[in-house]
């Protein structure tokens, strides 16, 4: 009986023991994190938020162990470090499928990983919302590179409804997007020249297959009739497609998710597509699908029959370790499917043959 009671209270000791050690782990972190936060804030509040990235990237150069430990903010930057960094990155992605970085609040454990990281990447102009601002003053303190800022502006689209910003959404450009390979090839090779040739030579394999998705999509598009080149969406995420393939883009709300889309708005694309006789609009993965509902509601209210198209990636690539969880399958799904729906011709399985799912994922969207 004193055998059992003393091996009781020792488990209890034992456990006690390990249950402080986590909580202080945990404390320890959180108070870190809470620290360098407010660190931050009185950094900002100093009026010292002017920062020379380039400086920060040329300043700093790896000494570590590999592989070299990267944050990216998007699934889109994510991917190109993954492409060009190869064996000599591990990558951690913040924002994963589904996820709107317009509304991305950062928890403590975000900030926390880019402080225990190497080299962080965003995709920057705005996109990442809130959390832009903790970024830039992260940048003053360790390599922190926004890939979108080194863009030519000439590339770059202004619309009036941003007031003086740029529309964030280059990736759905893929010429323009591919300056962003040049951008994480350059920032590697400069903190880690050992293997500044593979990184280079990476690059230009990855942008080699971008030209050809490129190309893909002008064949795919251009094969639309004329009259039927209008792409809704959900929010104006899809301004640099269009541009890039020689569609008319119009979003239900502004370009960023923020932004709530007023009765008139929905009113005025509903008598344009029963006018103009639109077959179809698109849902986003990362978006509410309810003002596209009300889009078909208003339609069917004077009589026209309007689809949902199916499903089009835009802030988030679809789910790791898919095909469409890749910027070039991103693309292609998009490419494909907004093709196939609006009267164009494009393979069913792609521009690689590996989208075997594109018409189930466009059936599913169809059913209320």
């Amino acid at each position: 009986m004193l055998q059992h009671l003393a091996g009781s209270r020792y488990f209890r000791l034992q456990s006690s023991t390990m249950s402080t050690q986590i909580y202080q782990s945990v404390l320890s972190r959180n108070f870190i994190a809470t620290l360098f936060l407010f660190a931050i804030t009185l950094f900002s509040i100093s009026g010292c938020s002017e920062i020379d990235t380039d400086r920060t990237r040329e300043s700093a150069v790896f000494d570590g162990e590999y592989p070299i430990a990267v944050t990216a903010t998007v699934g889109m930057v994510a991917d190109i470090v993954k492409r060009v960094g190869k064996q000599h990155v591990t990558v951690t992605q913040l924002m994963g499928a589904g996820v709107d970085p317009h509304l991305y609040n950062a928890p403590r454990d975000d900030v926390l990983r880019i402080m225990e990281s190497d080299v962080t990447f965003y995709s920057g102009l705005k996109l990442e919302g809130k959390m832009a601002d903790t970024l830039v003053k992260l940048a003053n303190q360790k390599p922190v590179v926004p890939v979108t800022e080194q863009i030519d502006r000439s590339q770059l689209l202004e619309p009036e409804s941003m007031h003086g910003h740029y529309d964030p959404h280059v990736w759905m450009d893929v010429q323009a997007w591919a300056k962003c390979v040049d951008v994480i090839a350059s920032t590697l090779s400069q903190f880690d020249p050992q293997h500044s040739d593979d990184y280079r030579a990476n690059a230009d394999a990855y942008l080699k297959q971008l030209e050809e998705l490129h190309a893909y999509g002008l064949k795919a598009i251009g094969s639309i009739p004329p009259q039927s080149r209008v792409l809704i969406t959900s929010h104006d995420a899809f301004n640099y497609f269009g541009r890039a393939y020689g569609l008319e883009v119009l979003g239900v709300q502004g370009l960023s998710t923020e932004s709530e889309a007023g009765l008139q708005r929905i009113n005025e694309l509903v008598n344009m597509i029963v006018e103009r006789k639109i077959k179809a609009v698109f849902v986003e993965s990362s978006v509410s699908p309810k003002n596209i509902r009300a889009l078909i509601e208003g339609a069917a209210a004077q009589d026209y029959e309007v689809k949902i198209g199916g499903e089009l990636f835009s802030d988030a690539m679809g789910i790791d370790g898919t095909y469409e969880g890749t910027y070039v399958g991103m693309l292609d799904h998009n490419i494909t499917l907004v093709a196939r729906e609006l009267g164009g011709v494009a393979p069913p399985d792609g521009f690689l043959g590996n989208l075997a799912h594109a018409e189930s994922r466009s059936i599913e969207k169809e059913s209320p």
